[in-house]
């Protein structure tokens, strides 16, 4: 059976794969009025336990969506873990108590009942909807469209035509395949074997990562009394050990006291990867999540860095598809995305050289240098603190130069003569930085966080100012054009000082004195923070009409004549 292209059912984006960063995508589209249609090839959800440490980051891009009242009953705030060596003497202990973003910065989760959550949130949105029994077979790119074919449950071919499609469709990607990108790196042959269980049998919480020569393994309790086990198999043991009742019951032995006992979910063989695309983008073609890049599960990585990748192309395509930009605000995705991408995989990779070393000789070495390490307290706070995580800094991209004020660059420091910027606590530049979130009071409420006050979109943030005495008429009338949110920062003592009079302006009490710390510390008292929370400008009072200038071209905004309306942002949804 053949399907016809002109039968073919339209869409602005479609997605490919229905995992979490597919899902998340069809989120944030769908809060800016985009109509998405995701395919999937398997029947439903896929309901057993795969990624278990959800970020801050990633938490702020639910936040986003509306659905983190909904996701956090499936977390473990603070979520620690605890490198052991062979004699279970904790050399490494990875507890971040920071919460710059908002939230947590490591979280245990139960991926499935996290991905439900993101699934009624996608079609409860107008103009989402996720076909599952639907698999891809090609895809054809033809002038401003692109003809993606799938063959449904019932073998019947199905037709859609959309103006972008997002790959988010897993290691074995065949949106990568399609455009013909490499994705270079290597896949060791060290296998794991992992084994869920219901009824937690130790019920400790947080996680242990064994770096035992006899047999590194991992054991960490997650929400729902759920808890992981993971064993590293030798050369000499095959894969078909995982059905293996005696064999995995002699693995848990050593770790629970009736292996017999256990309610396994799952048990399965699993290979780590590190590997990245050499492009994530080609023509109206995208990659996003494994379908981008693959890393080891040591630092728990690849679910968030899947959603750092959604929660970046999300406000870009929205921009485009409702003619706020023209397309080349899309070729900054792969600019942005594809170096910290790279990034994390390596720090994942090196991570698990710590791990998994057999050698006695070996980790007894890797022993004696983290007992001496540990005797400095500013090396046990550095990876305690998880200060070794690179963080995102784009210094290309959909930014501007908080020096020289160009547009799509951004330097690492600022660098101009005036004597607020040389004698400011630091001369590094906030732009291309993620901005903190603390709690704020609003006239309505108290302790919201930052992020609910500004919405969806953009927002520009001024230290005890308003927008009038910073911008220009002209100027407002862009920014409403993007649809910003003005938020006057205040202390608690001038909350009713000066009011504005231009509208989305909402005027905060800084409770916790973070805000006035930043400020404090950066010469830089207006912020552009784009929809995804990165700091697209940053700059000092009187250069706010000329940097505003420069963001217009860094984000290549469309002339007045070309600019249709866009819709309204749609409200958080409530949680369930």
């Amino acid at each position: 059976m053949t399907a016809s292209i002109t039968d073919a059912q339209e869409t602005d984006v479609l997605i490919i794969g229905s995992g979490p960063v597919g899902l998340s995508l069809a989120n944030l589209l769908g809060i800016n009025g985009v109509r998405v249609t995701v395919l999937e090839a398997l029947p439903s959800l896929i309901d057993y336990p795969r990624g278990v440490g959800l970020d801050d980051e990633s938490l702020r891009s639910i936040q986003t969506m509306g659905l983190v009242e909904a996701v956090l009953p499936h977390t473990s705030p603070q979520h620690i873990m605890r490198l052991v060596n062979g004699r279970g003497k904790v050399f490494v202990e990875i507890a971040p108590t920071t919460d710059e973003y908002g939230w947590s910065r490591r979280n245990g989760f139960v991926q499935p009942l996290v991905d439900e959550e993101l699934y009624a949130g996608a079609v409860a949105r107008a103009g989402v909807e996720v076909r599952f029994a639907h698999t891809v077979e090609s895809i054809a790119e033809s002038g401003d469209h692109v003809n993606v074919t799938a063959r449904n449950a019932d073998d019947e071919l199905v037709t859609f035509s959309a103006r972008y499609v997002v790959g988010c469709d897993g290691g074995r990607s065949l949106t990568r395949k399609h455009i013909g990108v490499s994705f270079d790196g290597q896949s060791p042959s060290t296998r794991w074997l992992v084994v869920d269980v219901n009824n937690d049998p130790l019920g400790t919480p947080n996680i242990f990562l064994g770096a035992d020569p006899k047999r590194p393994y991992v054991s960490l309790g997650l929400p729902h009394a759920i808890r992981r086990f993971e064993f590293m198999l030798f050369d000499d043991e095959p894969d078909s050990l995982v059905d293996n009742a005696v064999f995995i019951n002699k693995l848990l032995s050593e770790h629970v006291p009736h292996a017999d006992a256990l309610d396994i979910v799952r048990q399965r063989v699993y290979t780590h990867h590190s590997r990245i695309a050499s492009s994530f983008r080609r023509g109206r073609v995208f990659l996003a999540g494994d379908a981008a890049h693959l890393m080891p599960v040591w630092q728990g990585q690849g679910y968030n860095s899947g959603v750092r990748d959604a929660t970046n192309l999300a406000w870009k395509l929205s921009a485009v598809i409702n003619g706020i930009s023209d397309e080349r605000l899309l070729d900054t995705y792969d600019v942005e995305r594809h170096d910290h991408a790279k990034a994390m995989i390596d720090i994942s990779t090196a991570f698990g050289r710590v791990i998994k070393p057999t050698n006695r000789i070996v980790t007894a070495g890797r022993d004696l240098a983290a007992a001496a390490l540990n005797l400095s307290p500013s090396v046990k706070q550095y990876f305690a603190q998880m200060k070794y995580k690179p963080m995102p800094r784009y210094r290309a991209g959909a930014i501007v130069d908080a020096s020289t004020l160009a547009s799509g660059v951004s330097q690492g420091t600022i660098v101009r003569k005036i004597h607020a910027i040389s004698s400011a606590n630091t001369n590094v530049s906030p732009v291309g930085t993620q901005f903190i979130q603390p709690r704020v009071d609003t006239d309505t409420d108290s302790g919201v966080l930052l992020d609910d006050v500004i919405g969806t979109g953009w927002g520009v943030l001024l230290w005890g100012s308003i927008p009038e005495q910073v911008f220009s008429a002209e100027d407002l009338a862009v920014l409403d054009r993007l649809g910003t949110t003005f938020v006057s920062i205040r202390p608690v003592t001038q909350t009713k000082n000066t009011p504005s009079a231009v509208p989305n302006t909402r005027v905060v009490a800084d409770v916790t004195g973070r805000l006035k710390k930043w400020f404090d510390d950066r010469p830089t008292p207006v912020v552009f923070l784009r929809p995804d929370r990165f700091v697209a400008a940053a700059c000092l009072n009187q250069d706010a009409s000329a940097t505003l200038r420069s963001l217009t071209r860094a984000i290549h905004l469309l002339p007045v004549a070309a600019v249709a309306p866009a819709p309204a942002a749609e409200p958080h949804l409530a949680a369930k």
